[in-house]
């Protein structure tokens, strides 16, 4: 089933979300449909808050169906190291149309459950650190428009004021 994406305004994406305790057929079901929901969007992670449901749960797939290695259910994530500095062009599936240079760390690691809540880690670099962090800030109830500049940060809310009152949002 393909999810509609909750566009930026909605509450639901600026709220932390709820731990994933229950990791049964509902679960690798939703799982399922958020993969299908992201490919279908063409986004390379999609957090469980960007479909409406508060719950700490994310799929990321950097290389876009490429290579199945590449592909990870973060269920319960959490960062626990990161390295370095890198400043990249960012753009989210609930912020259509909406680009910015954000800086995240260049290394990453992070500790998660998987769909059956086997614990495991996951070290990015690079585009997959990005995705893993801008994916787990979902989780967290941030959007990545919060990590640059306020300057910046209004001129894009301006722009989607606009979006809004045109009816294109």
């Amino acid at each position: 089933m393909i999810y509609k994406i909750v566009k930026y305004g909605d509450p639901i994406l600026e709220k932390p979300t709820e731990p994933v305790t229950e990791f049964d057929d509902k679960l690798a079901k939703l799982v399922d449909d958020m993969w299908e929901t992201m490919y279908e969007a063409h986004g390379v992670g999609l957090a469980a808050p960007q479909i409406g449901i508060s719950k700490r749960l994310t799929v990321v797939d950097c290389s876009f169906k490429e290579d199945p290695k590449a592909k990870y259910v973060l269920v319960n994530p959490k960062i626990i190291s990161t390295e370095g500095k890198q400043t990249g062009s960012e753009g989210c599936l609930s912020l259509p149309e909406i680009r910015a240079d954000v800086t995240r760390a260049m290394k990453c690691t992070v500790r998660a459950q998987d769909v059956k809540g086997k614990t495991f880690e996951v070290t990015g670099e690079e585009l997959l650190s990005r995705c893993l962090q801008h994916e787990i800030d979902h989780l967290d109830g941030k959007l990545f428009i919060f990590r640059i500049s306020a300057l910046k940060r209004d001129l894009l809310l301006r722009k989607i004021r606009k979006l809004q009152k045109a009816g294109e949002w």
